[in-house]
C-alpha cells in the first residue's frame, strides 16, 4: 500500500504544481494589537480560473468517526451530504484514512476550508519557486521524492475538524507533515484564533516551519514563502519540524554555512517574480506608506518586512481595500495599461512572468479577475465561541463583490452558497449572481464602479456596524444559558443579509447590462480616454515611421 501511495502521490506532484500555478493567492494575517477593534484577523483572496466555486457548512462528526484523507479532492465533488462524498471531483483520490478520537468541530469548507465553530480560521498561498538553474533541479528533485498524502486541501480540513486553536492547529499540522509527509507544492497557511496569530509554511518531504505573527504587526504573503529566519528554542516564537536543516543538507538545498532562511532553502523566488513580490511591496508600503515610501520594487525581496507594524488600525474594510488594490495611483496602474482599454478596466490582463512592470505590461495585483471568493475573519476572542467563529465572504474580484457575514456556528448556510459550476451560468449561484456585476463592470469599468460603489459601500458600513451587535445580542442569549436560540438567531441575521446583497446584486446586475448594453451608457456614445488614445495613436505613428 505505501508503495502504491508513494507511486499516485509522485505522480499527482506534476499535476498540482500546474493546477497551483493559476492558484495564485494574496493572504493577510493581522495581530489583535494592530486591528481597529481587537480582534484578530486573516485573509485569503482564492484566485483561480478553475476552483469549485461553491461553499458547504460540515457539521461536527461523532467521536469514532472515520475521515478519508484525500489527494487533490476539491473540484466537483459535492459535501452537501458530509460525510458520505461519492466523488471527490476532478483528480481527488483516496490514499489513507484515519478515525477520529473526539468529537469535531464544525466548520466552513470551500475550495480551502477557512473556520470553524470554536473561531478558528486560516487561508493558504501557495508558494511558487524558481524553475531554471542547478537549484530549480535540486528542488525538483527534491520535491518529486515525497511519499506524502497530505495537501493543504486536506491538512486544512483535518485541522479545522480536530483543533481549537491556532497554536493547537501548528502542531497538529506539523505532526501530521512530520509523520505522513507532505505532496504538491510549498504552501504559506495563515491562522488565527482570536488571541494568536501564526504563519504557517510547508515544504516538500516532512519539512515545515511556523512563526508567530506580533500582537502589533500585519503579515502579508502574495505566493512566495515569506519566513526567512528561525528562532531557536523559543516555541512560543518559532516551531519547525526537528529534521528542517538535515534535510537541507542532505538534498544540497544548503550549504550548511550562510544564514539558514527557510523560504530560500525550500522555496526561492528571487526570478521573475514581479507577480509575487509587487503585490507585497504595494501592501507593506500601503499599510505603513511613513516607514516604507522608499522601499524599492525591484529590489531584493529579502528585504521586506516579514512584519509590519502598521500606521493605522486595521479593519476589516482595510483588508477589503487593500485586497481590492490594483496598483492605482502608481506607476504599475493596472487602470493605465494598454490592456485596460479607454474605460480604466483594471480586470483586465497582466504578466506574471515580469521583471520589470511597464504601463504595456504590468505584474499581476492582489485584485484579480478570476478570484473564486475572498474571506476575511474576523476572531473576537472575548466572545462566546458561537458568536466569535465570524467571517466575511465574498464571491469573484474584491473590487466588485461585497462582503457578507457567515458564522461557522450557524444552522444552515441559503442555498445559493452551494450552487454554481465555472463555465455554466446559474442566475441561482452566490458565484455567478456576483462575477456577472464584475463582467458587466468591464464593459466601462470607470462609470460602473461608481455605480457598484453606490449600492454596495453605504450597505457594508451598515451591515459592520449590525453585525458587531449581533455579535453582542447572541453573546448575551448565551450568557444567560440561551446557546441554541443564539445559533437560531446568528443564523437568521446572516441568511437575512446574505439574502439582501443576492437581491442586491441580482437589481445591480440588472442596472449594469441595460446602461451599458453594447459598450455603451444608456445607448449613447461615451467620451474616450485621451491617456489612452494618445498611447494607441503613438504607437500607431511610431510603427508607421520608417526604418532606419
Amino acid at each position: 500500500m505505501k508503495k502504491t501511495i508513494k507511486t499516485l502521490a509522485v505522480l499527482l506532484v506534476v499535476l498540482l504544481v500546474a493546477i497551483n500555478s493559476v492558484a495564485a493567492c494574496t493572504i493577510f494575517a493581522v495581530g489583535r494589537l494592530a486591528s481597529a477593534d481587537g480582534s484578530t484577523m486573516i485573509s485569503h483572496t482564492c484566485d483561480s480560473n478553475s476552483d469549485d466555486v461553491r461553499i458547504w457548512l460540515i457539521p461536527s462528526m461523532e467521536e469514532g468517526s472515520e475521515r478519508d484523507v484525500v489527494l487533490s479532492g476539491r473540484k466537483g465533488a459535492d459535501y452537501s451530504q458530509f460525510p458520505e462524498v461519492k466523488d471527490y471531483g476532478v483528480n481527488g483520490m483516496v490514499l489513507s484514512s484515519y478515525v477520529n478520537e473526539k468529537a469535531t468541530n464544525q466548520y466552513i469548507h470551500g475550495m480551502y476550508s477557512f473556520m470553524n465553530d470554536k473561531g478558528l480560521a486560516m487561508g493558504e498561498s501557495t508558494c511558487s519557486r524558481v524553475r531554471s538553474g542547478a537549484q530549480a533541479d535540486l528542488l525538483k528533485a527534491f520535491y518529486g521524492q515525497t511519499e506524502g498524502i497530505w495537501d493543504c486541501y486536506m491538512l486544512q480540513d483535518a485541522a479545522l475538524e480536530n483543533c481549537s486553536t491556532a497554536s493547537e492547529a501548528v502542531d497538529f499540522m506539523g505532526k501530521k507533515v512530520e509523520e505522513e509527509g507532505w505532496s504538491g507544492a510549498a504552501e504559506c497557511i495563515n491562522i488565527t484564533d482570536g488571541t494568536d496569530t501564526w504563519i504557517f509554511e510547508v515544504y516538500g518531504g516532512n519539512v515545515w516551519v511556523a512563526m508567530r505573527v506580533p500582537e502589533n504587526a500585519v503579515f502579508v504573503a502574495a505566493n512566495r514563502a515569506r519566513i526567512d529566519y528561525l528562532v531557536e528554542n523559543d516555541p512560543s516564537v518559532c516551531r519547525y519540524s526537528k529534521n528542517i536543516k538535515e534535510v537541507a543538507l542532505a538534498n544540497g538545498l544548503w550549504d550548511g554555512v550562510s544564514e539558514f532562511q527557510p523560504n530560500n532553502v525550500f522555496a526561492p523566488n528571487k526570478e521573475d517574480n514581479m507577480g509575487c513580490t509587487l503585490r507585497e511591496w504595494r501592501a507593506i508600503t500601503l499599510l505603513n506608506p511613513e516607514e516604507y515610501s522608499s522601499l524599492d520594487p525591484f529590489g531584493d525581496p529579502d528585504e521586506y518586512p516579514l512584519f509590519v507594524v502598521p500606521s493605522s488600525p486595521v479593519s476589516v474594510d482595510t483588508i477589503h481595500k487593500l485586497s481590492s488594490d490594483y496598483y492605482q495611483g502608481t506607476e504599475f496602474d493596472l487602470s493605465r495599461s494598454v490592456d485596460s482599454g479607454d474605460f480604466g478596466n483594471p480586470l483586465s490582463n497582466y504578466n506574471n512572468s515580469l521583471k520589470k512592470a511597464t504601463k504595456e505590461g504590468v505584474a499581476r495585483p492582489i485584485n484579480m479577475f478570476r478570484c473564486t471568493y475572498i474571506q476575511i475573519a474576523n476572531v473576537k476572542a472575548w466572545l462566546p465561541e458561537e458568536a466569535r467563529c465570524l467571517v466575511w465572504l465574498g464571491w469573484g474580484a474584491p473590487s466588485t463583490t461585497y462582503l457578507t457575514p457567515v458564522f461557522a456556528s450557524q444552522l444552515s448556510l441559503p442555498e445559493f452558497f452551494g450552487r454554481g459550476v465555472r463555465g455554466e451560468f446559474d442566475e441561482n449561484s452566490g458565484f455567478w449572481n456576483t462575477v456577472l456585476v464584475q463582467q458587466l463592470a468591464t464593459i466601462n469599468y470607470n462609470s460602473a464602479i461608481e455605480d457598484i460603489k453606490a449600492a454596495r459601500d453605504e450597505k457594508m458600513a451598515k451591515i459592520y456596524k449590525s453585525t458587531a451587535i449581533a455579535q453582542e445580542v447572541a453573546s448575551s442569549m448565551i450568557e444567560v444559558g440561551q446557546k441554541d436560540k443564539a445559533v437560531k438567531y446568528l443564523t437568521t441575521y446572516a441568511s437575512e443579509v446574505a439574502n439582501s446583497w443576492f437581491d442586491t446584486y441580482k437589481e445591480l446586475g440588472n442596472l449594469l447590462k441595460a446602461k451599458y448594453m453594447f459598450g455603451n451608457v444608456s445607448m449613447k456614445v461615451p467620451a474616450r480616454s485621451d491617456w489612452w488614445k494618445n498611447i494607441v495613436f503613438d504607437s500607431i505613428s511610431n510603427n508607421m515611421k520608417p526604418e532606419n
